[in-house]
Parts: C-alpha cells; structure tokens; sequence
C-alpha cells in the first residue's frame, strides 16, 4: 500500500517571503498555498506563520465567530468627565472561549466532514504547527476565524487519482505570493475620495497595506471625515484619537488598547464612542478629553461591525488617530 503523504500550508505568509512584503508596510491575510489536493488518508502540516487560525466547519457548518457576547451587559463604563457612555447596557464582548486553550497547536487530529475543528488562536510565544489527517475525499473549505473572508481550500481525492506533485505546488505558491507582492507594492499608492481617510488597504486576495491613506491631512475648522475601511479587506481597524498613545499602557489610549487583551473586553476599545448614526464634533474636551473611537470596523456582512465612522472637526489643532488593533497605524489631522 501507498505510504501517507504530507503537504504543508502556511497559516499566513512563508517566513522566507515576511521581510519582503513588510518592507511595503503590508502583509497577506491568506494561506499559502491557497488550495492544496491531497489523497484521501494523507496530512497536511498548518505551519503558524502569522496571527492566523485554522477552522473547518462540519458540512453546512460555519466557522466560530472570533468576538461574542458575554450573556453580560456593559455597566459602569464612563468617560473622563465621568458621564456614562451610549453603550452601557449594550452586551458586553469577548473573544470566542472556544477559541481560546487549549487548542490544536502541536497536536494531531482528523477531519471527516462530520465534526468541526477549530485550532483556536495562536496565543503561545512560537505555537506549534498543527497536523490534520483528511479520512473523506471531497472538496473542505476552512477558514481563519481572525480575519473574516480568509479562506483556503483542501481537495481531497481517492487514492490512486492523480494529484499535483511536489514540483507544480513549488510553482503554484510561487504564482501566489508573486501575484500578492505586486498586489501590495501598489496599495499604499491608493486614493479616497475627497472628505475621506482610508484605515487599511486592501487588495483582492488578502493583501493590507497597513496604514492610513493618507496619513497626513490638512483641513479648515468644521470639516467632516470620514473614515472608512477598504471594501476588500479582510481585517479589522478601529480610528481613534485621545489623550497618549496606544502603545504606552500608561496613557488613557494605552489603557483602552490594554482592553483587548482582558477577559472581557473593554467596551471603549470596541464600541463607537457615539451612538449610532450621530456624528461628534471632535475637541480636546470631547468626553473630557478628546477622546474619539469608531470602534472595531469591518467589510463582514455577518457581524453588526461598523464599515465606517466620521467625525466633524470643532476646534484647531493637531490631531492624531491611531488603529486600536494596530497600534503602529498612526494618520494626524491637522485642522485649521
């Protein structure tokens, strides 16, 4: 009998490709390979390249939604002037427990179709990979439950079909990551629309540039800007100003970034800072001190994630906005 064979998929980018893409300040929320075709009974290898997870609904299924409600409600949450929030009594947020430990990482599994299985996140310094044993022949979609719309294929064939051989899955991945740089050598070049500031942009297949564009503007006092996430991204941005910066816990942006990481998120980090549809005139005493947040933003039809925010600028001055998420987006206005 033939032996088991193995194939590898990239959870993210190969490591040999990171530095390239990043020196255009862009990454690829995608696997490599994109599709893999294997024999029934054989494996393939999930290598965690980038923060990125595996999930592979049973038939009919969908994959685990990365944010869901706690069964709580939001209470006690104020701004800095100590009036109460819009989004007290709203349910309070927190990442999937299914997604959290143990996981998959380092172990073995199988997949027939009629179960699902979920890696849960990377959250381990150097998370091991993960390998999957395919006992059906058919064609399984998976997904990562990080970036909504990440998607990569397995096509599973009886034994003794022909499959594409080691050679023509090198040049396959070659194609890829090649169609992707170019992809993302040309986002940070892109263009809104007057009144428009873009947080992220994104390319057909996976590609983010991750920045602001642009990330300096200038603006006369009571000007309107919207910001808005790209309409092919697969990420998620939020654009908020404040008093510090996200990356500096000691700062109030510091402390709304750190909620991300609390068993409960830190519903300031996620929620728009006004209610929705208003739009605030921003200043420094906006919620006692400037603060200003479109909340977590998406492209996905299937969460209630906003798809843009915008704000009227009240008073001169410089203001800096940064994506919660990432904190190194960073884009400043100036208004005069």
């Amino acid at each position: 009998m033939a032996q088991a064979k193995t194939k590898k998929v990239n959870m993210g980018l190969p490591a040999s490709a990171s530095a390239k893409f990043q020196a255009t300040g862009a990454d690829v929320n995608d696997f490599f390979p994109h599709g893999v075709t294997i024999h029934k009974g054989d494996k393939i290898k999930f290598l965690p390249t980038g923060f990125h997870s595996i999930d592979f609904p049973a038939r009919g299924g969908a994959p685990f939604p990365l944010i869901s409600p706690t069964g709580q409600k939001v209470s006690g949450s104020n701004d800095a002037a100590s009036q109460p929030f819009w989004f007290n009594n709203q349910d309070a947020l927190a990442f999937t427990p299914t997604l959290g430990p143990p996981g998959l990482f380092g172990k073995k599994v199988k997949f027939t179709g009629k179960k699902q299985i979920a890696s849960g996140l990377p959250l381990a310094d150097r998370p091991k990979p993960i390998t999957i044993t395919f006992k059906k022949a058919g064609k399984f979609t998976y997904y990562c439950n990080v970036h909504s719309g990440m998607k990569g294929t397995v096509t599973v064939k009886p034994k003794g079909k022909k499959i594409p051989s080691k050679k023509a899955d090198k040049k396959a991945l070659k194609r890829q990551l090649a169609r992707s740089f170019k992809t993302a050598q040309g986002l940070p070049k892109a263009t809104p629309p007057a009144g428009t500031i873009d947080v992220g942009v994104a390319g057909k297949h996976g590609e983010e540039f991750f920045g602001f564009v642009p990330a300096q503007t200038t603006v006369p006092v009571g000007t309107t800007l919207t910001f808005r996430m790209s309409a092919l991204t697969k990420d998620v941005h939020t654009a908020t100003t404040g008093p510090g910066n996200p990356e500096d816990g000691s700062t109030y942006l510091g402390e709304v970034e750190a909620g991300f990481n609390a068993p409960v998120l830190d519903p300031r980090a996620v929620y728009p800072s006004e209610q929705p549809p208003s739009t605030a005139t921003l200043s420094p005493v906006l919620h006692g001190n400037g603060f200003w947040n479109t909340g977590v933003m998406d492209q996905d039809a299937n969460t209630p994630l906003p798809r843009a925010n915008s704000v009227t600028f009240g008073t001169p001055g410089t203001y800096d906005f940064y994506c919660l998420v990432h904190p190194f987006m960073k884009a400043t206005v100036t208004v005069q």
